[in-house]
């Protein structure tokens, strides 16, 4: 997701250990492909997911999980692609890109799984991604959202949209629907997902006649932002785009607002959708915008009815962004099962592919030759310390209520 994404993260040593793990033996012969062909035998699909159980990232892949679940228990009892239901098998990567191919070469060498979803990080999707794509088993990232994790894998899908697109749909909305053309930018300059949504953001606010004021760069360790706050100020702008994480935004939202900037001024991406957010800074945040794949209150049909099974199947509890994607990837994934011409991983892949017109919870699915989601992004504007729909904008993109 949301860049959720440490990209640049270890992940040196994730393809190092790839490249030797598949080097091992192969259960599913010579050409490279898993076990998985076995599917058209068996009274059940497999299904390989593997998820950040333990370790920094435990939150998204709770999410991830339970959003997997719900979906799969609506499949299952709906009678299963088929006819056959779906077990999942779920695999910890302990917010580790290492991990994710470990795990990975778990799923379809010892499990013999049909399919994959993936991880919520970009780098770990990736890691994953190279497993998944060598053995030839199809694998579907919910969320994750760095372009180069389907790039030249032709088994590796998404769904949700990439960080270049959010990037220009975020300027767009800031200089179309805001009007607003004097920008200050603040982001971290090490960490890929910020400084990536940053550069297309910039990009194409100039092309709409925006200038940007001022911009500023963090290293990702830093904790004091006064000094930035008072330059960005100093240089009167109209908003701040600032596309980080949740974590940063927080202390810099709260610092901003003793600074006398308040929270209206400032728009983000999806880094933001975390509950913790609100929690943290909400009364600091209020007013401001971000652009993400889901809100809880988004007005659409299929939205509106996977919010009250999530809460009925979870306590009452609202949905994130992470739950809703991993609904959706597992129920995209299903279909494509269903529809696929012979139960292979390579059929199925084809029938992912082919995917046009998907009803999911995030908005309508289509799946384009990059192996992408195009898709709706969701505005969501921070009201009284809630994630709060404001429109939607975008290919797919429903006409507001």
């Amino acid at each position: 997701m949301l860049g959720r994404r440490r990209w640049m993260h270890m992940i040196a040593s994730g393809i190092a250990i790839s490249a030797l793990s598949l080097g091992c033996s192969n259960k599913g012969g010579a050409d490279g492909a898993g076990s998985g062909r076995s599917a058209a035998n068996a009274s059940e699909w497999k299904v390989g997911a593997y998820v950040s159980l333990s370790g920094e990232d435990t939150a998204f892949g709770t999410d991830s999980k339970e959003g997997i679940e719900l979906a799969v228990e609506e499949i299952n009892k709906a009678g299963g692609p088929k006819g056959k239901p779906i077990k999942i098998l779920f695999e910890d990567d302990k917010s580790k890109p290492e991990e994710a191919t470990n795990k990975v070469l778990q799923l379809i060498d010892r499990d013999h799984v049909i399919a994959i979803l993936g991880e919520v990080a970009s780098a770990r999707s990736r890691a994953g991604g190279i497993v998944a794509n060598k053995k030839k088993i199809p694998m579907i990232t919910p969320s994750s959202t760095h372009p180069d994790v389907t790039k030249d894998r032709p088994f590796v899908f998404r769904a949700c949209f990439t960080d270049d697109v959010q990037g220009r749909m975020g300027a767009r909305f800031v200089v179309n629907e805001l009007k607003k053309k004097k920008i200050a930018l603040l982001f971290a300059s090490d960490d890929l997902y910020s400084s990536g949504l940053a550069t297309e953001f910039r990009d194409e606010a100039k092309k709409l006649g925006a200038e940007i004021v001022i911009e500023k760069k963090f290293l990702k360790k830093e904790t004091n932002f006064t000094t930035y706050i008072n330059e960005i100020k100093s240089a009167n702008p109209e908003i701040i785009y600032a596309p980080i994480y949740y974590n940063a935004m927080a202390p810099i939202a709260r610092q901003a607002k003793a600074a006398g900037v308040p929270g209206s001024m400032f728009m983000g991406g999806d880094g933001w959708d975390a509950l913790e957010l609100v929690r943290d800074a909400g009364e600091e945040m209020e007013g401001a915008y971000f652009t993400s794949h889901f809100a809880p209150d988004v007005p659409w049909p299929n939205s509106k009815d996977f919010v009250e099974k999530y809460k009925a199947r979870y306590g009452g509890r609202t949905p994130s962004a992470i739950a809703a994607m991993a609904y959706d990837a597992t129920r995209l994934l299903a279909d494509a099962i269903g529809r696929a011409k012979a139960d292979t991983p390579e059929a199925v892949r084809d029938a992912i592919a082919e995917t046009k017109g998907f009803q999911g919870a995030t908005g309508t699915i289509n799946i384009d030759s990059e192996r992408n989601a195009d898709k709706p992004i969701v505005v969501v504007q921070i009201k009284n310390k809630q994630f709060t729909f404001h429109s939607a904008v975008g290919t797919n993109a429903p006409a507001q209520p």
